[in-house]
């Protein structure tokens, strides 16, 4: 028996019993595959094959028989079955409309289960899902060089397997570096592409834009096999920036400025999740830093309305900034 069709059979075989399946009863049920030949090699086929489930998310388990019931294994259906989500049809047209639009730009990764996971809304929708109030595009760049990566990426990142690409550095002077790299996610920002994961030549988590991947190649051996563990804790918005001053290259930095006039009025959109104070026509707003470049040359960009005010030295290094620009246009 095909292999495929062995496991369609044990899980049918399993959720249809209601009582749980002895070894003895497998082995009969399956006579080619766990009747035949030796003992032990039949458990161990066996195990592969409750092992293959379990990774699809099917809960196999055994359990220990008593006065009511035998031995035996069973599907364990609390955890296997999900309780039915609710959608009204305004929610149903808005995942839609958003899946579309993903698989209408061309370069977004598991095309084939957004595209499934479509073909079910429509499904569960009935005859017409309710238009949308909103239209919306994916951006993704050149999406017939990025499709064929991103979907690496995807399957790489899902079964936790490790990559080697060659990586056009924009902060580097020679040509692209060779990385092996644990792909823990990817993320768009911007229309842009992000992979982050752990480098193993820089020894540690690092973000790669996707479009400066020169080459890519999943690690082919033992494909069933993870190469490694995301770390616990680990968040995918920590290590992709929002804002020009959330790229992680420096230590975190509380930065304090001044915010006059119009510009105090509109602080929280300035600068998101900062901490905002106002007094009159001023304002205060505090950010936790890691790339203080990034904040002084936003900074600059608002007019005189807003100054660095702490720490010394962002305040000298923002008029430092400002000198270089007067000089520039003088």
């Amino acid at each position: 028996m095909d292999r495929t069709e062995r496991l369609l059979d044990l899980v049918a075989l399993l959720l249809d019993a209601h009582e749980p399946i002895s070894w003895a009863q497998l082995r009969e049920a399956f006579p080619e595959d766990y009747g035949s030949g030796s003992g032990e090699a039949a458990e161990r086929k066996f195990e592969r094959d409750k092992a293959e489930l379990l990774e699809l998310g099917i809960p196999i388990r055994y359990v220990q028989g008593d006065d009511e019931q035998d031995d035996g294994y069973v599907v364990d259906r609390e955890s296997y079955y999900l309780p039915e989500v609710g959608l009204t049809p305004e929610e149903l047209a808005v995942l839609f409309a958003a899946g579309s639009a993903a698989l209408a730009s061309g370069a977004f990764p598991g095309r084939q289960d957004l595209a499934h996971a479509l073909r079910k809304i429509g499904f569960y929708a009935g005859a017409e899902i309710a238009a949308p109030k909103v239209r919306m595009e994916v951006g993704g760049g050149d999406s017939a060089e990025l499709a064929p990566k991103l979907e690496q990426l995807w399957e790489a990142a899902s079964s936790r397997k490790s990559v080697c690409i060659r990586y056009a550095s924009p902060r580097r002077g020679e040509g692209p570096t060779e990385r092996r790299v644990d792909p823990y996610g990817l993320a768009l920002r911007g229309g842009v592409w992000s992979l982050v994961g752990f480098c193993h030549l820089r020894q540690g988590i690092r973000t790669f834009h996707v479009h400066r991947i020169r080459e890519l190649e999943v690690n082919p051996s033992r494909p069933r096999s993870p190469d490694f563990e995301v770390p616990e804790g680990f968040r995918l918005q920590d290590y992709v920036a929002s804002h020009a001053w959330e790229h992680r290259l420096h230590p975190p930095l509380e930065v304090k400025l001044a915010l006059e006039g119009e510009l105090s009025r509109l602080a929280e959109s300035a600068f998101p999740g900062a901490r905002v104070e106002r007094q009159g026509d001023t304002a205060t707003a505090v950010l936790e830093v890691t790339f203080l470049d990034g904040l002084l040359r936003h900074a600059l960009s608002l007019s005189p309305e807003c100054r660095v005010v702490a720490p010394e030295e962002a305040v000298q290094k923002f008029k430092a900034m400002a000198r270089a620009v007067l000089e520039a246009h003088a």
